[in-house]
């Protein structure tokens, strides 16, 4: 609701002559004084005034209500419900995360890449408005865990439920990619994105990255790629049926050479995500570059409130006429 408001507040200056109209019933009331002759007023001396002597004004005061109520009826007081309709060409993203084995590094401590990157695509879509946005995870081959959807709250379940893949299966980056340009393929929105994280290198699928780089081209899909990883070694952590968990040292692998080309052939960028604030930012800037363009137009609609005056006014009125007519009727 927008408020309320007047639509022919002019008549609100009629008021002003409301004081002028009860100086006048006050000094005819006064000039025309009535009386009854009794032969001896001593019965009478010791009586006080009743309870309906003292209220001998009501009538007038109702009047004066009534009149004031029927004033702001005849002004048409109106309340505004205000509607929107929004405009915007949307931007259809799908987010492309590796959680291949090599994502449970913890160079990003105490916590692995793979969380410290669900956490940063959940920040991004929970900072979307109006853009689909999906989901592909990949390993060894990839899949569809979210199709585009505009629901944000399913979405973010989907990622926080993303695990570790359970074994060894190798980093298929040219498959994630293709399922993702599969998914974008038929969409009308404006803009196509892919956002692809990863901590390797291709080494499965029948698409290579190169491959897919040139089909997103074709389908018009920018693709913004990140190597999650430090630039020197990372504390790797394996289970020694012996020993217990243990960890080893492993350079990350990431193929900078091969993501740069990807970006670079449809149009994107590459960044290298070496800690989890670089990361943050680097969705930021992203989330910057990729907004929809939203047009906002208000309506508001006005309903009449002119009967929730009147009838109270009526109301005044007729119990002013029984009150003058009955118990609080002047002698003339």
């Amino acid at each position: 609701m927008s408020g309320l408001r007047l639509a022919d507040p002019w008549l609100l200056a009629l008021l002003a002559g409301l004081p002028l109209l009860l100086w006048l019933r006050w000094i005819r009331s006064r000039r025309g004084v009535s009386s009854y002759r009794f032969p001896d007023l001593g019965l009478l001396s010791g009586l006080g005034d009743t309870f309906f002597a003292k209220i001998a004004w009501a009538p007038a005061a109702l009047r004066a209500a009534a009149l004031i109520l029927l004033l702001l009826a005849f002004a048409r007081p109106q309340a505004g419900h205000t509607e929107e309709e929004m405009l915007t060409q949307g931007v259809d993203i799908v987010l492309v995360l590796d959680n291949s084995s090599s994502m449970a590094a913890e160079d990003f401590r105490p916590r692995n890449r793979l969380a410290v990157a669900k956490e940063a695509v959940a920040a991004f879509v929970a900072g979307r408005r109006s853009d689909r946005l999906g989901l592909v995870v990949f390993s060894g081959h990839g899949f569809t865990a979210c199709p585009l959807t505009l629901d944000y709250n399913v979405l973010l379940e989907v990622i926080r439920g993303v695990d570790l893949a359970r074994r060894d299966e190798g980093t298929a980056i040219g498959m994630g990619m293709g399922v993702a340009l599969n998914r974008l393929r038929d969409s009308d929105a404006k803009s196509k994105v892919i956002v692809l994280m990863t901590d390797g290198r291709n080494n499965r699928g029948e698409i290579d990255p190169t491959t897919a780089a040139a089909l997103a081209q074709t389908l018009g899909v920018k693709v913004y790629a990140i190597g999650v990883g430090t630039l020197g070694e990372a504390p790797y952590p394996v289970e020694d049926p012996i020993l217990g968990k243990r960890y080893v040292y492993l350079r990350a692998d990431i193929d900078e050479d091969a993501l740069k080309h990807v970006a670079e052939t449809t149009g994107g960028k590459y960044y290298r995500a070496t800690d989890q604030e670089s990361l943050g930012r680097i969705f930021a800037e992203i989330d910057r570059a990729e907004k929809s363009e939203i047009k906002v137009k208000h309506f508001v609609h006005y309903s009449e409130r002119f009967p929730f005056l009147a009838w109270p006014a009526l109301g005044l009125l007729v119990l002013e006429i029984l009150l003058a007519n009955t118990r609080l009727r002047r002698l003339p």
